[in-house]
């Protein structure tokens, strides 16, 4: 059987070395405050290096705040000053050192900020004036659920300062040796937001229609792509369906599939190189029927209807599946998550038994 998995994969001039990839995973182990709030520690780097050491291809870290208010809980990662600049650089030299490629995932929580730790009391909302608490931003002041706090709506004004924040974190995350920049729009968080009509209610122009909608994602893509070499790629995450139409009892509007490619055609247009396609987050309420690969047709669809390359995700657990996936052209690569907190080594194990190849550190030889 040909080891697609494990063959090189070249975007722009930037080469994986495998399509074995590590997708964001929030690990809410930072500071809450002071000068460490938001560094990363050595949990983030041990975390991150045994899954280099294990083979991964490319790892993106967590969702990672441009802004202290766009963190999804006190303990997320941020790159908005130097100290957090400077402790991503020791993470990602020690990654390229193993061969992999370092990426990461900038972030804003919108209306699903200041809450707990999801292991903490359910992830309970943080009200403002609440020790580390503070109030969330969004498009529309609708909260996420009747339990979380009432959300600031956006000014222009507002949105013009976070599409700022999106490009000053990008030229930090580069400084700090980043290869891959994904802006996070997906989950519920900031940009799903906007992209939702669901939680979109503006009657401006980020607002209405779908070309309204799309503007501040857009406007974010080109922030971003202004400051990232040419040279590198800037991925997008994107969920591909609210899971409203998957279940048109629901009754409720929310964003398509359809949406989705007609959405990757312009990215694509505006520079993004590859999208990694999930699902869900917008609401608490959400029918979502989760099986082994539930998410790979919605990869599929972006990557036959838009032409763009894609990341597939999604209970991938198997190598024979995340084989088939990539061999069978259904995606380019394939982010293996809670698998690889269960297995650092998955990629290097996978390879063995599919017949591939991937890095050993020198450490692990014997002779």
């Amino acid at each position: 059987m040909s080891t697609t998995l494990f063959t090189p994969y070249t975007l722009r001039e930037l080469t994986v070395p495998n399509r074995v990839w590590m997708p964001a995973m929030c690990q809410y182990s930072a500071a809450p405050d002071g000068a460490a709030a938001g560094v990363a520690t050595d949990w983030h780097f041990t975390h991150l290096a045994a899954r280099a050491a294990g083979g991964t291809g490319l790892i993106i870290t967590e969702a990672t705040a441009v802004s202290p208010e766009g963190r999804i809980s006190p303990y997320d990662l941020g790159l908005w000053n130097d100290a957090q600049q400077e402790a991503f650089g020791r993470i990602t030299a020690f990654l390229k050192a193993q061969g992999t490629v370092a990426g990461i995932q900038l972030a804003h929580a919108g209306r699903k900020a200041s809450t707990e730790r999801t292991w903490v009391e359910r992830g309970r909302a943080l009200a403002p004036g609440e020790e580390h608490g503070w109030t969330p931003l969004a498009p529309s002041a609708l909260p996420f659920s009747p339990e979380r706090v009432l959300p600031e709506e956006l000014s222009e004004e507002g949105i013009a300062e976070v599409v700022r924040q999106f490009a000053d974190a990008a030229r930090r995350a580069l400084a700090a040796g980043f290869q891959v920049a994904e802006i996070h729009g997906a989950h519920g968080y900031l940009i799903h937001q906007f992209l939702s009509p669901h939680t979109n209610r503006r009657t401006d122009r980020y607002g209405g229609s779908f070309e309204g909608r799309i503007r501040f994602a857009l406007e974010v893509v080109d922030a971003v792509r202004a400051v990232w070499p040419e040279e590198l790629p800037v991925f997008f995450r994107v969920s591909a369906t609210d899971w409203f139409a998957e279940n048109p009892e629901d009754g409720r509007e929310g964003w398509s599939a359809q949406d989705t490619v007609r959405l990757a055609k312009e990215l694509l247009a505006h520079g993004v190189d590859l999208l990694d396609v999930s699902t869900g987050g917008l609401v608490p309420d959400a029918r979502i029927e989760a099986a082994p690969g539930f998410q790979v047709p919605f990869a599929e669809a972006v990557r036959s209807g838009a032409g763009m390359p894609v990341a597939a995700v999604g209970l991938i657990t198997e190598a024979a599946q995340a084989q088939e996936i990539v061999a069978s052209g259904r995606a380019d690569a394939v982010l293996v998550g809670r698998e690889l907190l269960r297995n650092p080594s998955w990629a290097r194990q996978a390879a063995a038994v599919l017949g591939g190849e991937v890095a050993v550190p020198v450490q692990y030889h014997r002779t």
